[in-house]
């Protein structure tokens, strides 16, 4: 088999045609995000094939990126920020007068709405966590969808990190303990004060409880939970008696509790109406679905049928019958289906990016590396299509978090640099989650030290078995992975033959006292507990020491530097100083700054100018292939 045709930076990171389809609640209706303007905004059309779609949204300076329908079919409503500021409002678009121009329900300048919930037995409400009255404290809230009117259902007392809308009007309320553990409270609103539940380790959940959700009875929450094990499984929580009891687990899988935030999966698959309990989500290389209820065991075997990927993005109607879904796929991405479980019914609505062949897309394969100290490091190895495996350019793709972790499925950046001839190389080193609590709690001290050494030995092991070219390495890294290709600059020096950042952290102790005051009460839980406090001197100096920013003098890789001005979690001056200080030394950095993004570049011309940059760059100095 010969190269594939090289593709250009805009098939791989233009917007998608469509994606993101979910199904209204009574069946009649797809709304999807697709360009308008050279924007994603949201469309709606008849299930019915070949009907009429139009625009409802109408963003011409950044894309929407999430939607959801409402109990009522006229109202649909979308999440919108301000140049990546992450302060996001929420809108309502009325679907049954075109002309009408999409209404801000959370009309409050540099507030910042959470925790969309629209609860069953609150018809034409939508709750909402909104920090308008202090910037550090959430309160709950309940909008009237129709008329905009807003209640204050409790003011946060100071300590609450987010709410939980239980039945009959009750709230629940999350917190942390000055040693990161999570209290689970009652709001007793009669005296303006929280009642303990129970309280649950934070040891295990550097990012929080995930999933938390109400479960259908009212009486209690679902969540995940090790249940003094490694591997997390899910639990009821009763909200009287504060007692666990299992719901479903696997003997060998993590729940995949961690997806949500990017690509929108919820590990928890429930019935839209009745929000009874369907499916659990576990993951390993690859995702398992475990069905919880017999109709849709019959479902989930129709779906998966549809397409040899994992089922993704989920959405029915209110009967349970009609159902669309997307499937994650290394090779084709996307792919969305209609089906119809009373008829059998089943259709291919549309593959968002119908440009890409997966025949010239790259194979995401699971490899399993050795660290040094024995740890086993769950991995993803992806090699460039008509290429002996042998000696290649390696880019050592670093992801962010640190607590996330790499999954199987398309990524436009791996299939990007495969295009270009780089084998690829994706490590879910100690402190990435989903392998066990064990796993991720290894990482606690390690910032610079053994999650950096995983790394290390993971190209090791790809020279070693000649997929790589030692003197051709690259690292390239978002956030936290952004970080650690600086530390891979100025600890391992010798590594690499060049290095990307992007929006990465170079000083530890500036990056935590520059958070966003919406993340920094959860600091404990996460950064605190696995680096450091920046306000103790001993730790202090720590976090110092770990931080490339201490260590600029040693650089002499080719870095490319890539920054958001409106970054609200790793600010600007993370990359200003690094660069700053190199250039004093008379070192040559690339530097890309984009004045209308944040933590992660959303508009498709910043998406391309950036890759276009970095596929300069790479050719450049490990030799890869270039369009043009």
């Amino acid at each position: 088999m010969g190269l594939p045709r090289l593709m250009s930076v805009e098939e791989f990171f233009g917007d998608p045609q469509q994606a993101g389809a979910s199904i209204s609640p009574d069946g009649t209706r797809i709304a999807y995000l697709a360009p308008w303007k050279n924007r994603l905004n949201v469309w709606v059309r008849g299930v019915e094939d070949g009907s009429e779609a139009r625009c409802v949204t109408a963003d011409e300076t950044r894309s929407v990126t999430s939607f959801r329908w409402t109990g009522d079919p006229r109202w649909l409503l979308y999440d919108q920020d301000s140049g990546g500021d992450e302060n996001y409002h929420l809108y309502r678009v009325d679907l049954d007068d075109p002309e009408a121009a999409a209404v801000d329900l959370t009309p409050f300048p540099g507030a910042r709405s959470t925790g969309v919930t629209l609860p069953a037995e609150r018809p034409g409400k939508v709750l909402v966590q909104l920090n308008a009255r202090t910037i550090d404290r959430f309160d709950p809230v309940e909008i009237d969808i129709a008329s905009g009117e807003l209640t204050v259902l409790a003011e946060n007392p100071g300590s609450v990190l987010d709410w939980l809308p239980g039945s009959d009007g009750e709230l629940y309320a999350r917190t942390l303990t000055g040693s990161g553990d999570y209290e689970l409270s009652r709001w007793d609103a009669a005296a303006g004060a929280l009642r303990s539940i129970t309280t649950l380790d934070g040891s295990d959940r550097p990012m929080g409880i995930n999933p938390f959700e109400l479960s259908d009875d009212g009486a209690g929450v679902w969540m995940a939970s090790t249940r003094g094990g490694d591997l997390s499984g899910l639990v009821r929580l009763d909200l009287i008696t504060g007692e666990e009891s299992e719901v479903d687990s696997h003997p060998t899988l993590d729940l995949d509790g961690d997806r949500r935030a990017v690509i929108g999966l919820s590990p928890l698959i429930r019935h839209r109406r009745s929000g009874r309990l369907l499916g659990v989500r576990y993951l390993g290389e690859r995702q398992e679905i475990r069905p919880l209820d017999a109709e849709f065991a019959e479902v989930l075997t129709a779906l998966e049928s549809l397409s040899d990927g994992d089922v993704g993005a989920l959405s029915c109607d209110d009967d349970g019958q009609r159902w669309v879904v997307s499937f994650v796929h290394d090779r084709d991405p996307g792919a969305t289906w209609f089906y119809d479980h009373a008829t059998g019914e089943s259709r291919l609505l549309f593959r968002p990016y119908p440009h890409l062949d997966p025949a010239d897309m790259a194979p995401m394969v699971p490899v399993t590396i050795t660290a040094r100290d024995g740890l086993r490091l769950p991995s993803y190895l992806t090699l460039p299509v008509g290429l002996e495996p042998r000696g290649l350019p390696l880019v050592l793709l670093v992801h962010g978090g640190p607590w996330y972790r790499d999954s199987w499925g398309y990524q436009p950046d791996v299939q990007f640099l495969a295009n270009r001839g780089y084998a690829v190389l994706q490590v879910n080193f100690r402190g990435s989650v989903g392998y066990g609590a064990a796993h991720t709690r290894a990482a606690i001290g390690e910032f610079a030290g053994a999650m950096h050494d995983d790394l290390i030995d993971a190209v090791d092991w790809a020279v070693e078995r000649g997929y790589a070219d030692r003197d051709r390495v690259g690292i390239v890294g978002g956030s936290y992975g952004g970080y650690a290709a600086l530390v891979g600059v100025t600890f391992t020096p010798d590594v690499f033959a060049a290095a990307v950042d992007y929006v990465g952290i170079s000083d530890l102790v500036n990056v935590l006292r520059s958070m966003p005051a919406f993340v920094r009460p959860a600091l404990v839980a996460n950064w605190y507990r696995y680096i450091g406090d920046p306000d103790i001197p001993e730790q202090h100096a720590d976090m110092l020491a770990r931080s490339p920013i201490s260590h600029v003098d040693a650089i002499r890789t080719p870095l490319l530097v890539v920054q958001g001005a409106n970054d609200s979690r790793v600010v600007q001056a993370e990359s200003d100083n690094i660069v700053a200080a190199l250039r004093e030394r008379g070192i040559d950095v690339e530097y890309l700054l984009k004045e209308d993004e944040g933590h992660g570049f959303v508009n498709p011309e910043n998406q391309i100018d950036y890759h276009r940059t970095t596929e300069r760059f790479l050719a450049r100095h490990l030799g890869g292939r270039q369009d043009g």
